[in-house]
């Protein structure tokens, strides 16, 4: 990725964007050597607005999924009567029955 200051892109904006738009290139913007801002060609911002899209659209999916799950142990748990274990604590025991039965197959 190319960088040019603020101060050639006043002198040069024109070429500059041309090379942005037609050349595919993506320049990164500075000011006294640091970065400020990037030039972009139209394909590239579209494709970032996709996958935004796709990002906040797969939050809200794995939102409603968490929502589901928690809805599904609480009605587990209003049928058994109480709270249910914790799911990792579960997980451990189980591991190490798995554990147990392996190291006896020794």
């Amino acid at each position: 990725m190319n960088t040019v200051s603020i101060s050639e892109i006043k002198r040069d904006v024109s070429a500059i964007i041309n090379r942005v738009a037609f050349g595919g290139e993506r320049i990164v913007l500075t000011s006294r050597g640091r970065p400020k801002a990037a030039l972009v060609s139209m394909d590239d911002l579209e494709r970032l607005q996709e996958l935004d899209e796709d990002v906040v659209a797969h939050r809200a999916r794995r939102k409603a999924a968490l929502e589901q799950a928690r809805a599904v142990r609480e009605k587990i748990a209003a049928r058994v009567g109480g709270v249910l274990p914790d799911s990792v604590d579960e997980l451990r025991e189980l591991r190490e029955e798995r554990t147990d039965e392996l190291a006896g197959l020794r």
